[in-house]
């Protein structure tokens, strides 16, 4: 069974590494996150010169791969070959080419860390190659996480670096970031580096370091659909209108989407105790009131209804049967329905 990134780089952070690694998946974040620590850790800075090689897909083919893995390390304990890009290894995708892989995989040189990076896509299942790996390598699903998991994510990953940040904050940089982990991890590096350790940071320090609206945000329209204030609400979308670079549709209706389909959850729940919804929704204590009143102000015929009016403005904002509307108009009437 494919391995999850977390449980790879604590393997990994325990110094226990694996003859052949495949990492694949949208995520590249993580990807590159296990690639860059075996570059990193995995042989003493005077080893590398002579045994740790690292290439692109681009220039190899998967006997060149293949080769270089068989080499043996020089007055070191391993070697490393890190292939960065595999998925353009010339032939990895023809039957011969897998077929070289699916060999080697099969009898990895135990001196050698084989790392191929294989971004934005995965191997079909289905093929040898991919169940081999499976059973003989440690295969690595990076997965694109779901949106309602960015402000966790974001809430660990400054506590990894020694912070702390407030549940407005991270649900902040999420809604106006979105789930590229790895623009919102540069975000987060270059907002922490104002800031002695320990420090909480809040939604003040997001908008004054990052340059995002503490007024004119998604989590400020949530806020104002949950007080069905129409006048705030339209104050938010003009915003929008006007700077439409950090503020695309399909971020903001999957935003909204992620919200009301929580909603529409609570709905069906009896228990509305502060853990307990915390627990069911999977969102932080500190955002229950939110929903609660939401849920007063959204009856169970509405929010299936908003359900249905964010599908078509999603479709909209793809160009779908938008007629002659512009990204404005969408979110204008998208508020409009919600609202009315």
């Amino acid at each position: 069974m494919p391995q999850k990134p977390e449980v790879v780089l604590e393997s990994l952070k325990k110094r226990q590494f694996a003859p052949l690694y495949f990492l694949q998946g949208e995520e590249v974040y993580f990807i590159d996150q296990i690639s860059d620590f075996i570059e990193k850790h995995a042989l003493a800075d005077h080893e590398k010169g002579f045994n740790q090689v690292v290439c692109y897909g681009k220039d190899l083919t998967t006997g060149g791969v293949v080769t270089q893995a068989r080499r043996f390390p020089m007055m070191a304990e391993r070697q490393v070959v890190i292939v960065k890009e595999a998925q353009e290894i010339a032939d990895l995708n023809t039957e011969k080419g897998q077929q070289l892989l699916e060999a080697y995989a099969q009898r990895p040189v135990p001196s050698t860390i084989l790392v191929l990076a294989y971004k934005h896509k995965t191997l079909d299942g289905r093929r040898a190659l991919a169940k081999t790996l499976d059973k003989t390598a440690l295969l690595v699903d990076c997965k694109k996480l779901y949106d309602d998991k960015i402000p966790g994510w974001v809430a660990a990953f400054v506590q990894e670096q020694g912070y702390r940040i407030h549940p407005k904050a991270a649900q902040l940089l999420a809604d106006s970031i979105g789930n590229d982990l790895s623009r919102l991890s540069s975000e987060v590096d270059k907002l922490l580096i104002n800031f002695p350790p320990k420090t909480e940071i809040t939604a003040d320090h997001v908008q004054q370091f990052v340059g995002i609206s503490k007024e004119y945000n998604v989590f400020e329209l949530q806020n104002a659909l949950i007080r069905r204030d129409a006048l705030k609400a339209n104050q938010i979308i003009r915003y929008f209108a006007a700077n439409p670079k950090n503020n695309h549709p399909l971020q903001i209706v999957a935003a909204l989407f992620s919200f009301f389909t929580k909603l529409l959850l609570l709905h069906s729940q009896a228990d509305r105790s502060e853990g307990g919804v915390a627990r069911v929704l999977g969102v932080n204590p500190f955002f229950v009131k939110d929903y609660l009143l939401a849920a007063q102000a959204y009856p169970l015929p509405k929010v299936t209804k908003i359900i249905y009016y964010l599908r078509i403005a999603d479709l909209q904002a793809k160009g779908v049967d938008a007629g002659s509307m512009d990204e404005a108009a969408i979110l204008q009437e998208l508020i409009w329905k919600i609202l009315h």
